[in-house]
């Protein structure tokens, strides 16, 4: 069969070059897993995350200990979608835009507009990730970066306090917070900035290590509706600790909501929607003792900006999977964007005197390590 699509290369590849500046925060920020072979939705990737080592006494002898061997822990995604979105011309529309327009400039944009379409599923589902943090920084309901950069240094210390790795720190905001970010006098200060990149070319800074990204994706999460709830354990709970017992209360605490304990300046996010009374955290868990009785409270309304090592969320993309036999289409290629990395697959069926393009990809997203991430409210 002709390689009937090699003609449509300079049209796929405008395309690309169109969606590559698009507003994507999430996606060139995360821990890619990207391949050309083919899945299907339900199929399962599988990665490993390592435990902590074990320090020993140094004991002289005549042999090494017999020791070293160390468990690891599986981290299990599975591909949850696999979209498409499909251009098709017949005859007549050829032939009338020949006239005007043209077909290629036209299709062009309808690729860049599928690809775009595609992208944005894949970011905001990166973005629904918020629920997985460890414990969040900020004021709810807040811009951040008002005045100064106590925000970004403060989401900061979470991460490190954590043990997340200080090498490729990423932090994605919304773009209400990137206007305070870009009006911030010492960024616009070359002097006090160290750069002119902000200034001169309106590109957001690396602050405090972190990598800072816009994203039109970053979501606004509205609270459960509890109040009333105490921690009900007696003598109370370990540092380190995530599952919690409440009592007393009334209303929902669901999975992603802020919560606060009495005597406790941490604000942790809820791993889960609370249930039978249990709830619990996401990992590290507590960071001091918690007693018996105290007070537990549901902080407000927030918009859930993302700060993490690139270790701590991964997305996995494949192309969608296709039946040993083939199918219809006459021709596929695979395109890369480079600038968010995906691959897509582009597909032409020959239709009764029409012609349909198809642009797809599938994909699953997950976090592999809660420690490893933490929210900047908003």
């Amino acid at each position: 069969m002709p390689n009937t699509i090699t003609g449509l290369y300079p049209v796929l590849f405008e395309a690309v070059d169109i969606v590559s500046r698009e507003l994507v925060g999430f996606i060139p920020a995360v821990s890619m897993d990207g391949s050309e072979e083919r899945a299907a939705v339900g199929q399962t990737v599988t990665s490993f995350q390592t435990r902590a080592g074990v320090a020993t006494d140094i004991t002289p002898g005549v042999t090494p200990p017999d020791d070293g061997d160390q468990a690891l822990d599986p981290v299990s995604m599975t591909i949850t979608k696999a979209r498409r979105v499909p251009v098709r011309w017949n005859g007549e529309q050829s032939k009338q835009i020949n006239s005007g327009p043209g077909v290629s400039n036209v299709v062009a944009d309808q690729f860049a507009q599928a690809m775009r379409t595609l992208v944005n599923e894949i970011e905001s589902d990166i973005a629904a990730l918020y629920w997985r943090a460890s414990r969040a920084y900020g004021a709810a309901g807040t811009t951040p970066f008002a005045t100064d950069l106590s925000d970004p240094a403060n989401v900061l210390k979470i991460l490190l306090d954590n043990g997340a790795p200080q090498g490729d720190l990423q932090l994605v905001i919304n773009t209400t917070a990137g206007a305070k970010v870009r009006s911030l006098a010492t960024l616009n200060k070359v002097n006090e900035a160290g750069s002119a990149g902000l200034l001169n070319q309106g590109v957001l800074l690396d602050i405090h290590g972190f990598k800072l990204r816009e994203s039109a994706k970053v979501k606004t999460v509205t609270k459960g509706t509890g109040a009333g709830y105490v921690v009900n354990n007696a003598p109370g709970y370990a540092s380190g600790s995530t599952a919690l017992a409440l009592s007393t209360g009334a209303g929902t605490i669901l999975a992603g909501d802020i919560l606060t304990f009495a005597g406790d300046a941490n604000k942790y996010v809820a791993g889960s929607a609370l249930a039978g009374g249990n709830i619990s955290l996401n990992n590290p868990g507590l960071q001091q003792l918690l007693a018996n009785g105290v007070a537990a409270t549901v902080g407000n309304n927030f918009t859930a900006n993302m700060a993490f090592s690139r270790n701590a969320i991964q997305l996995a993309t494949r192309a969608p999977a296709l039946p040993t036999q083939g199918d219809s289409a006459i021709d596929r290629t695979l395109i890369t964007d480079p600038v968010s990395g995906l691959t897509f697959e582009i597909a032409q069926y020959p239709q009764y005197r029409q012609m349909q393009y198809e642009v797809s990809i599938a994909w699953g997203v997950s976090v592999n390590k809660p420690e490893h991430l933490a929210l900047l409210l908003g």
